[in-house]
């Protein structure tokens, strides 16, 4: 097994720690399950029972982790799931796991 880069592991431990937080991974898990894994930032906080400043929180480090992007349509904002960074986090987590051990 070879080691990370310094890039990619600076760039996966961004990744990392934005999910770190048991509300961003909520957020994360919620968006990923939407259709089209799109989600209208007025249906979160009701959905996911926080505050309007406490979502700008969340969401701005998901968006900063570059794990989520944002559009503004009109006077909402949209929220959909980054897959191509999504997928390079999962791929680096299973190179860590050994076949047969649990």
């Amino acid at each position: 097994m070879s080691l990370l880069d310094e890039a990619e592991a600076a760039g996966l431990a961004v990744s990392l720690k934005a999910v770190a937080d048991p509300v961003r991974l909520r957020l994360l898990c919620h968006i990923a399950a939407a259709p089209d894994t799109t989600v209208c930032a007025c249906h979160l906080p009701t959905a996911l029972g926080i505050s309007q400043p406490t979502l700008s929180h969340h969401l701005k480090k998901l968006v900063d982790s570059n794990l989520v992007n944002r559009e503004q349509r009109g006077r909402w904002a949209h929220y959909r799931l980054n897959q191509a960074v999504v997928d390079r986090l999962i791929a680096a987590l299973a190179r860590t796991t050994r076949p047969g051990v649990e």
